[in-house]
């Protein structure tokens, strides 16, 4: 990805990355499961469709649609809609700002300052793989970078970066076993 639109006069990029393309599309899964028990909707859409015909209702027959929809979302839709939004997903840590670029049809780019920066949260997902959660600023906002391959690089970068900086960056682990690379 081009940067230079997004960066700053003098500012430069010190790491680039995008989520690992699998990981990125199944990391919201469990909404699959809510999705295929709202798609038994189905039957009662089924048994709509049969009572509008017997009582002359076309009610019946309707409110079951946003259900069957909403479990169609569910159980796939926003696997399709993750894969395609995929394409436009990329990271980037600079001298001065941690940059987040995103979006299906209105891309956009969200940033965080690193003076800003209270904490970050590293949440593993495999051996090279993980999350970064960081937060900071007034108020305070959060970035994800979702499924990071090797993420130490950017966090040993991250708390380079901050420690240059003079500031102190306390990092949350979510499991206590979580060892450094």
């Amino acid at each position: 990805m081009d940067w230079s639109t997004h960066l700053a006069v003098g500012e430069s990029v010190l790491w680039e990355g995008r989520p690992a393309p699998r990981c990125y599309v199944f990391r919201n899964w469990r909404h699959s499961f809510f999705g295929v028990l709202l798609l038994l909707s189905v039957f009662w859409l089924t048994v709509g469709l049969q009572l509008s015909a017997v009582y002359h209702s076309p009610l019946l027959a309707w409110v079951p649609v946003p259900f069957v929809l909403a479990g169609l979302y569910l159980a796939l839709g926003h696997h399709l809609q993750a894969r395609l939004e995929w394409e436009q997903v990329f990271y980037a840590l600079t001298d001065r700002r941690l940059l987040v670029h995103r979006g299906l049809c209105r891309r956009r780019v969200a940033s965080l300052l690193l003076a800003e920066v209270n904490c970050f949260q590293l949440r593993p997902l495999g051996e090279q793989l993980g999350t970064l959660r960081v937060s900071g600023g007034h108020p305070v906002r959060t970035l994800n970078l979702c499924c990071i391959e090797h993420p130490r690089q950017l966090t040993d970068r991250l708390e380079a970066v901050l420690a240059a900086g003079g500031k102190e960056v306390p990092i949350e682990r979510t499991q206590k076993n979580l060892k450094p690379d």
